[in-house]
């Protein structure tokens, strides 16, 4: 009997740690309202597509008929009244094509805080303000002032382009399994 009174507040205190820990890694953004990221998202990469052009190798070749494609994953949503707050993941990939092969140009990945306004007319939100970190030495520390735990911790991740390459391959015209190379 002395054994249960000992080891079980301590098995108590494990099973706690590794259900905190499991919820914490296997959170994906189920607190995101999704209704909400639906109309605040093509603000949000209409806005970051706008941002990369002309800033791409392929753009300087004509040939090449390069576009960009972006893609912004939620991290953390806040609204209030007509305003929005938006912690998300971007990803930006230059695409061209190079006899009838799709190839990648550039590409960027970087977190952003997204500030949003919607207007009481149509009802659409529109970007007001935008804060990326810095490079270099501050860019942990703006992670940190600008995102919870649990938004950072999705951020550590290596990014899916696949649906990216999708919408490049749709847009030039390209077979579904046509081949992704470099610029």
């Amino acid at each position: 009997m002395t054994s249960v009174r000992v080891w079980g507040p301590g098995v108590g205190a494990v099973v706690v740690l590794v259900a905190t820990g499991a919820w914490a890694r296997g959170s994906t953004g189920a607190e995101v309202d999704s209704g909400l990221w639906a109309k605040v998202r093509p603000a949000v990469e209409a806005r970051l597509v706008a941002q990369a052009k002309g800033d791409g190798y392929g753009e300087s070749e004509p040939a090449l008929k390069a576009r960009w494609f972006c893609r912004a994953d939620a991290l953390e949503l806040a609204e209030s009244g007509d305003r929005v707050r938006a912690g998300v993941d971007t990803l930006c990939v230059e695409y061209g094509v190079r006899e009838g092969a799709l190839v990648m140009c550039g590409g960027a990945h970087f977190p952003q805080v997204v500030r949003l306004e919607r207007d009481t007319e149509s009802g659409d939100y529109r970007v007001v303000t935008q804060e990326e970190p810095p490079d270099g030495a501050g860019y942990a520390s703006w992670e940190n002032d600008h995102f919870g735990v649990f938004a950072r911790s999705r951020l550590d991740g290596d990014t899916d382009q696949s649906d990216l390459d999708t919408k490049a391959r749709d847009h030039f015209g390209l077979p579904t399994d046509a081949p992704v190379g470099d610029c």
